[in-house]
């Protein structure tokens, strides 16, 4: 029999806070996060603002010497999945090691890592490499690091499918748990890209904004858009069979009823301008939940603030939902910007954020709304609502698509 699988636990580590009360504080306060860059000097890069976690200090929640022995992508996954494992408060004898599993994703992994031992190795020579320069870097570490950190001695995965990875983490440890494998997942998303060669390497892709006002460079849906904005961070949701979570009295925060994942199986950066593959995700996620599109309250949009983005997106969703109005979408990018593989998460936090509050993220910074993203967009006037059930989208270089579904726990 197919289990039931609920959300228990939530950590975050975001340009809007380093915990879940603040982040989603600043979501429900339409804070924007995006900022002068100040991890390095962006000017030669042509890109000026990001956004940046802020106020972090890793030793707040990990032990200094294996702090120190993280690239800050593994120290931001660390640091939410702790705050995660004590939101969900299990007892010691809750949880049998062998019934504990992580799966985590990131779009690049250690590139801060990366970065500084090439320029050391260029710089230095080949013996001043730092012999953590592998396991600091390499993309799996995160689950890795985490895996350790609670004896999780089920599958430890790493997740990397671009800008979907958070999403496709979460959702495959969903599965894990549905299917009966594990009983308790730690599954989330985490980036730590804001770095000269993370700048250079995508604004060569005319990918980024190049808009020097915080407020108005990542303005999803707005006809005035011109790139996304890099952001950084992590989430984690423990994911949990509900039958232990009822058993060991646990805080059950929201119920994960559905994923869906397909490819565009097209070009390398741009969706399918019929946002196909989006359409059959979306669809998979509701039929999963044993619901219908008239049942879907909120779309978390992935919403990158790129004109081919938000266009194919909005086309996927006028397409499944037709122009029946009784759904309101947006997309938190306007205020987190785009934290790549850590995005998903973020976003999987933020919906369960709407469901819990009744209040919708705002498209911050919205003003001028192109008329090919024609979807009922989230303002001020009606970010408050009744919402029971909602989907949260995620994209991907490569054609990956991402989508999962979640209802509301009375």
């Amino acid at each position: 029999m197919e289990r039931r699988v609920v959300v228990t636990g939530m950590g975050a580590v975001t340009p809007l806070g380093n915990d879940v009360p603040s982040f989603l504080q600043g979501i429900r306060d339409s804070k924007v996060g995006i900022d002068k860059i100040t991890h390095f000097d962006a000017e030669p890069t042509g890109i000026t603002v990001a956004a940046e976690v802020k106020d972090f200090d890793p030793k707040d929640r990990i032990d200094r010497k294996l702090a120190k022995r993280m690239d800050p992508f593994s120290q931001y996954a660390m640091y939410s999945a702790i705050e995660a494992w004590e939101n969900a408060a299990f007892d010691e004898d809750d949880i049998d090691p062998d019934e504990l599993g992580v799966i985590y994703g990131s779009g690049i992994g250690g590139l801060t890592t990366i970065q500084e031992q090439v320029t050391k190795m260029n710089d230095k020579g080949p013996k001043r490499v730092s012999p953590l320069f592998v396991t600091n870097s390499i993309t799996n570490m995160a689950a890795g690091n985490i895996s350790i950190q609670f004896n999780a001695q089920n599958t430890s995965q790493a997740v990397v499918t671009a800008c979907s990875s958070g999403a496709n983490a979460i959702g495959n440890a969903f599965e894990h748990i549905k299917s009966g494998k594990a009983e308790v997942m730690i599954a989330g998303g985490t980036e730590a890209s804001i770095n000269e060669i993370g700048i250079a390497g995508f604004a060569a892709l005319t990918a980024l904004s190049a808009e020097p006002d915080p407020k108005r460079a990542s303005i999803p849906f707005d006809k005035d858009r011109n790139g996304f904005v890099m952001g950084e961070g992590a989430a984690t949701l423990i994911l949990e069979d509900l039958e232990h979570a009822k058993k060991r009295g646990a805080n059950i925060i929201a119920e994960i009823t559905g994923y869906g994942t397909t490819s565009d199986a097209y070009h390398m950066t741009q969706p399918n301008p019929e946002g196909k593959g989006a359409v059959k995700a979306m669809q998979m996620a509701i039929r999963e939940s044993d619901l219908t599109p008239e049942d879907v309250d909120y779309i978390n949009a992935h919403g990158t603030s790129t004109v081919a983005n938000d266009k194919a997106e909005s086309t996927a969703i006028k397409t499944l939902f037709g122009n029946n109005n009784h759904y309101s979408v947006s997309s938190t990018k306007s205020m987190t910007g785009h934290a790549l593989g850590a995005a998903g998460a973020l976003e999987a936090v933020a919906t369960i954020g709407a469901l819990q509050s009744g209040i919708l993220p705002e498209n911050v910074g919205l003003q001028n709304e192109d008329p090919d993203c024609d979807v009922p967009l989230v303002r001020e006037p009606n970010q408050k609502a009744d919402v029971k059930f909602a989907i949260s989208n995620s994209f991907g270089f490569g054609g990956h698509n991402a989508v999962l579904a979640f209802r509301r726990v009375d």
